[in-house]
């Protein structure tokens, strides 16, 4: 499969277009969009900083999670800046080519420039389009990844089932996400930090507030554990599982689209 161009406009990055149809965008899709173009300029700073760069090791951790083979084709949703993309890029050795998809143009314009500094450039392109509706053929991407993106999706299962169509048979899903941990002393901890430290920390480093109200909401209301690999079951992956991190902070949900 060709690496696909980037479709990334820099002229008007705060310009929405739906790349993948001709359905136009919900409301909230363009608030989340907007949104994320507002804080684009501190997004990475602040993900190193409020996670204590745990947000660094997590995305490593999906490494060891790849399917088998080399010259893998890569699809990463809610790519925002890319990080995950050339992540696995740089440390796994067997991306043959990526594609990051995201509806936030600022964002994009971020992660080509990151990506035009990196020996990864040749083989990494960008997309501007809508996750739950995407402008790629069933049955073309080896793995999938989203890290910390499908807890703005406001249909989950809708995403989940493009995932799948767009997965190759024997290819595999790869969803990082924050969780709740099962620890009740981390567990009131953690609320209190997303509930009352982080929307400060956010505010007075990015100049928005609502952004880092919304990351808290985002994270308490998420399916995480069983309830989302149930839903991952229900779109046709099998063999779903797991993988708590740094004791339930986030986890790592996989799973395969049969062969």
């Amino acid at each position: 499969m060709e690496v696909i161009s980037a479709i990334v406009n820099q002229e008007n990055p705060a310009r929405l277009e739906n790349t993948s149809a001709d359905q136009p965008l919900s409301a909230r899709q363009r608030e989340n969009a907007r949104m994320f173009d507002r804080i684009a300029h501190r997004y990475d700073f602040l993900n190193r900083l409020l996670s204590m760069r745990r947000d660094v090791t997590w995305r490593r951790r999906l490494v060891d999670h790849l399917p088998p083979g080399s010259r893998l084709h890569l699809l990463d949703v809610a790519t925002g800046t890319g990080d995950l993309l050339l992540s696995l890029s740089e440390h796994s050795g067997r991306i043959g080519c990526g594609v990051g998809l995201d509806l936030a143009g600022r964002m994009l314009q971020l992660g080509q420039q990151k990506i035009d500094g990196s020996k990864q450039r040749s083989c990494l392109s960008l997309v501007l389009g809508d996750g739950t509706l995407m402008p790629f053929p069933n049955d073309c991407f080896d793995v999938i990844t989203i890290g910390f993106g499908i807890r703005n999706f406001a249909d989950t299962s809708r995403g989940l089932r493009e995932f799948y169509r767009v997965l190759k048979p024997g290819g595999r899903l790869l969803v990082l996400e924050f969780s709740l941990p099962a620890n009740r002393i981390l567990y009131y901890g953690y609320l209190v930090y997303f509930r009352f430290i982080l929307p400060i920390i956010g505010r007075l480093l990015s100049g928005d507030a609502a952004a880092y109200r919304h990351l808290n909401k985002s994270v308490e209301s998420f399916p995480y554990g069983q309830e989302f690999c149930d839903l991952m079951t229900l779109s046709g992956l099998a063999d779903v599982s797991v993988i708590p991190l740094t004791f339930g902070l986030a986890s790592i949900y996989r799973g395969d689209k049969a062969a």
